[in-house]
């Protein structure tokens, strides 16, 4: 057994008895990088991770064609650090999906909020509901600023229609930024409103997430506007 070896024993034993919190970020970084480089040295390819990306955070969110820029980080080791936070982003998905029923904006909130893990993009998703508030379904509507994404009006409510919907949320996020409604949202939001009015559909909110923050128009009074 090498030097390596000994310490890889050392490392792993340690976190099966005590998990992560007895851990610095180079321990933890680098106890996962022994199951992508098997006869690499990763202390040293976990400093020059942190060092480029600043925190476990920014190298979890960094691009794998940057990862792979790192020296001693191949394919496979960048595809493990991308795999963790989109595996997350499953495990939360499937717990909120066993939310049926959307009875208030908390409970929106906490359905649309994983949908925006990871996302580096502004993303819009509409989420239907039944008349008895049921979920119908949560799709993604488009990528862009939310007044020129894809998806426009006319294909929010094609959509709508076409599932039956009783009501809708949507839900948009502000990447890097915060969440408070521009003029730009209040206008998607007015318009969007208008058009589903005309075909029966009620919008009951629209959601602004950042990061793991959001704000409720319904909640804000703002929806109120939108009627008239």
């Amino acid at each position: 057994m090498g030097i390596h070896d000994g310490h890889r024993a050392r490392l792993r034993a340690s976190f099966l008895e005590h998990g992560l919190r007895s851990m610095n970020d180079i321990n933890a970084l680098e106890l996962l990088l022994f199951y992508a480089l098997p006869r690499r040295d990763t202390n040293e390819t976990a400093h020059l991770l942190l060092e480029r990306f600043g925190s476990l955070d920014g190298v979890f969110s960094a691009p794998i064609e940057e990862l792979c820029e790192v020296e001693g980080v191949g394919e496979y080791a960048a595809a493990l650090i991308t795999l963790i936070p989109e595996i997350m982003k499953k495990a939360r998905l499937s717990k909120v999906r066993e939310i049926r029923q959307i009875k208030c904006s908390e409970d929106a909130g906490e359905y649309l909020l994983p949908y925006f893990m990871n996302e580096q993009d502004e993303v819009v998703y509409m989420l239907c509901l039944d008349a008895k508030r049921a979920v119908i379904c949560c799709t993604e509507m488009g990528r862009g600023a939310v007044n020129t994404v894809d998806a426009n009006i006319r294909r929010m409510a094609e959509k709508a229609l076409k599932v039956k919907a009783c009501s809708v949320i949507i839900a948009h996020n502000h990447p890097n930024g915060i969440a408070i409604p521009s003029r730009e949202d209040d206008l998607f939001t007015k318009c969007l409103y208008d058009a589903l009015e005309t075909v029966g559909i009620r919008l009951e909110d629209h959601i602004i997430v950042a990061d793991e923050d959001y704000i409720s128009a319904a909640d804000s009074g703002m929806m109120s506007f939108y009627k008239y």
